[in-house]
Order: C-alpha cells, then sequence, then structure tokens
C-alpha cells in the first residue's frame, strides 16, 4: 500500500520512523538508570519530609506517580544521585508487577528517587516528546515490547533491565503529530483525572460529615453493648443493629450474571475497575446498594471496598467468597454502610478480628458485628440521608462518566499508535 511501511508491528505510515528508545533517550550519562540496590535504601533512612521514593504502589495510577510515599533526606537522595527522577521522566518497574509506567508530575515534587524495583527513562526531547512515549508504552505492543524482556524464572523481572529497554522498538511519528496524539489522549486522561478527584472530595466529604455526626457528636459507646439492646437515642450498641451482615440474595446456580473479582475492587474509592458476565457457581452474593468489604488479608488492610451501582435494577451480581455484604436497615440510606466501611477505627477494629493462619486470615464476622457504636439521633440520621441523596448520584454519574471517557480512549489509543487513526497537526 503506497503510504505505508512494513514492521514487526504491522504497518505504518512511510513518513514515520522506527527507532529504539537508545536513539532517543537524552544525552545525559543518567538518561536510563536503575534504581538502588536494596542495601542502599534502609528502613533507618526514610524521614518525614524530603525527596519522595518511588515504590511499586506509586505505580497503581493512571498516568502520574502518585499516592502515599516514603520520604529520604537530600543528603542521602544526593548519594543516589544516578537514580533521582524529575519532571517528564519516564519510569518503569522491572521487577514484580512488570509493565507498569508513569510519567514524573510537572507540578509535583522537586525530584524523586526510584526504588531498587524500578528503572527511569529521560529522553531527548527534539526526538520524542515524552506523553507521547507514554502512551506508546501504554498501548498494546508496547506493552508486548517491554514484557517479550519478562524472565518466566522466579519473582517476575526483566533479563537484563537496561539493555531491554534500550533495545525496545518504537515507531515516531514527526514531532507535530507526536505532540497532536499526546494532546488528544491527554485530554481524555485530564477529564478522567479530574472527575476521579471530584469523586475522591465527594468520598471525603461524606467520611467526615460521617465522623462528626455519628461518631464525634455522641457519647463514645463503651465496649459492650447495653443490656436492653436498642433503645434511647445515643445509647451503646453494637453495628449489627444498624446494619445486616450478608443478606439473602438469591442466584440460581448455572445463571450468567456480573461477576465481580477481588482484583478489581478498588483501595480508595468506591467503584471498582471493571466486572464481567459469568454463569453462577458459588460466591458471594449482592445487589446494588451493597457495601462490599475484603475479609482476606491482605486485601482488608490494602483497603479494598466498593459500593455496587453497576448493576441493572433487580439484577443480582456475585464474586469472590471472600467478600462480606454490607447494608443499612430500613431508615439508613444504603451508603451509610459504605462510609462506615472506609471509616479508619471501624477498618481498625476489622483487622482486629482477623483470625486463622499466618497468610491466610479472614475476618470473623460474628466478631465484626460486635463493633461497638452508639445509636444515632434522628437528626443525625436525617442529615445523613439527605447527603447521600446529594452525593451518591454524582458519585455514579462520574464513575459512568469516567468508564465512557476510558472506553473511548483505549479504542483510540492503538489506532492513533499505528496511524489508523491520523491527527491532522
Amino acid at each position: 500500500m503506497s503510504g505505508w511501511q512494513d514492521t514487526d508491528f504491522g504497518r505504518i505510515p512511510q513518513s514515520w520512523d522506527l527507532m529504539t528508545v537508545a536513539d532517543i533517550k537524552g544525552t545525559d550519562k543518567r538518561a536510563i538508570a536503575m534504581g538502588p540496590f536494596g542495601s542502599n535504601i534502609k528502613a533507618e533512612n526514610f524521614v518525614a519530609r524530603g525527596v519522595p521514593v518511588i515504590k511499586g504502589t506509586n505505580f497503581n495510577f493512571a498516568k502520574y506517580v502518585s499516592g502515599e510515599f516514603v520520604f529520604l533526606t537530600d543528603d542521602k537522595a544526593d548519594e543516589l544521585l544516578g537514580s533521582n527522577c524529575h519532571a517528564g521522566d519516564l519510569v518503569f518497574t522491572h521487577r514484580g508487577t512488570i509493565g507498569q509506567v508513569c510519567l514524573i508530575p510537572k507540578n509535583g515534587f522537586e525530584r524523586y528517587v526510584i526504588s531498587q524495583s524500578g528503572m527511569k527513562l529521560t529522553v531527548n526531547p527534539a526526538l520524542i516528546d515524552n506523553e507521547f512515549l507514554f502512551y506508546f508504552f501504554k498501548s498494546e505492543y508496547g506493552q508486548f515490547q517491554i514484557l517479550k524482556y519478562e524472565s518466566q524464572v522466579g519473582v517476575p523481572s526483566l533479563s537484563n533491565p537496561l539493555t531491554s529497554l534500550k533495545e525496545i522498538k518504537v515507531h515516531v511519528p514527526p514531532p507535530p503529530e507526536q505532540k497532536a496524539i499526546a494532546t488528544m489522549l491527554s485530554s481524555l486522561d485530564d477529564k478522567i483525572d479530574l472527575l476521579h478527584r471530584q469523586n475522591q472530595t465527594l468520598e471525603a466529604m461524606a467520611e467526615t460529615l460521617f465522623r462528626q455526626w455519628f461518631i464525634e457528636a455522641t457519647p463514645q459507646p463503651s465496649p459492650q453493648p447495653s443490656p436492653s439492646g436498642r433503645g434511647g437515642e445515643n445509647e451503646a450498641c453494637v453495628i449489627a443493629d444498624l446494619v445486616d451482615f450478608n443478606p439473602l440474595r438469591s442466584l440460581s446456580k448455572g445463571s450468567v450474571a456480573p461477576y465481580l473479582e477481588m482484583s478489581s475492587v478498588n483501595n480508595a474509592t468506591f467503584n471498582p475497575d471493571t466486572w464481567y458476565d459469568r454463569p453462577f457457581s458459588s460466591g458471594t452474593k449482592f445487589i446494588n446498594g451493597d457495601t462490599l468489604i475484603a475479609r482476606i488479608t491482605p486485601c482488608l488492610e490494602n483497603g479494598k471496598t466498593a459500593f455496587v451501582t453497576f448493576l441493572d435494577q433487580d439484577q443480582v451480581g456475585w464474586g469472590s467468597t471472600e467478600f462480606i455484604v454490607m447494608r443499612p436497615r430500613s431508615g439508613l440510606h444504603p451508603f451509610f454502610a459504605y462510609v462506615l466501611a472506609r471509616n479508619q477505627d471501624f477498618r481498625d477494629f476489622a483487622e482486629g478480628c482477623l483470625a486463622g493462619s499466618s497468610g491466610r486470615q479472614r475476618v470473623e464476622t460474628s466478631h465484626l458485628k460486635n463493633y461497638p457504636f452508639c445509636l444515632p439521633s434522628h437528626q443525625a440520621i436525617a442529615k445523613f440521608n439527605s447527603m447521600s441523596e446529594a452525593v451518591m448520584p454524582k458519585l455514579h454519574l462520574n464513575f459512568m462518566q469516567i468508564r465512557t471517557l476510558e472506553k473511548l480512549r483505549d479504542n483510540l489509543l492503538p489506532k492513533l499508535m499505528s496511524g489508523e487513526v491520523r491527527v491532522e497537526v
């Protein structure tokens, strides 16, 4: 076909070049570097503030490294100068979860240090746009180029990480087209990020109000519930007086229904990443408005919790047997159970209910039901229900918009990276 050239990726426009990462890296001798050996960063090196260290958990974001960091002093970061990263650098994992890639944000810290399981790449901006290269590595072909060097022995890792990275082939459009492609994809990611941030703010607001109305504004309950059980407002009770655990849901064996894996449950927000239809066999059943909390370690400690909104009306979904289902009783908005499940005091109590052999401990639901609480006032319940009626539809709408934009981005990505869809410049 005129105007096209054949590569191991397939046909790409004739005007695009095929280069290696070694061709497009920066001119500095530290343009490609690995994190320091583990012995060079020890627990005693960490301080409250300073230069952040990029660990594996800091890759769990769509585009930029983020999350909770540990810090080194400036002097320690200077000792590890070869592993320093700056705005615009790309960072990769070469050990553990292979294929992860992120950018260092422009509005983040002045510098970062990549950990021993990572490596960094500084590009030559005259040859390659760093955001275009990021999206290249997020594409199916870019992932293939990374994963083809994965070692199949022991812990997942890249064979000769720096050499492997340098050898990766990249199809490179002219600079104006690179920029146009990156801008189009970034505009989608920026909108997705904005919606995520809105939801994080709404959830944080709901958690703050929950604490004010149900914990700080009421007397603290004693460890034991009062003999009278449910009595007047602010009387001590247990959470099982307000919330049902693992309520009965019906689903016929073999019927096809939405299935939610534990790995798809988010650590920080209510919405799961994905779900799919699957014939029901054996698992935890749930409906819209149910809260799911992980009962197994380390998923519980990692914060895996979901509020179900993705099912059709009257539809029953199912998932891992390692979920606990929570549903407030009549009079309380279903969102109450989710905000409760995000409350740190409740989570600490749940972790105290873990039992079993080391590494496979599970929450004993019978103990979790005895979480001490105070019967909330009618006024507090009314305020919380009103807030939930306003917040929950916005959370769900943002969630659905995020899924639509992610689908659009994921459909565009391979087409833009192959030249099948061209961007006018």
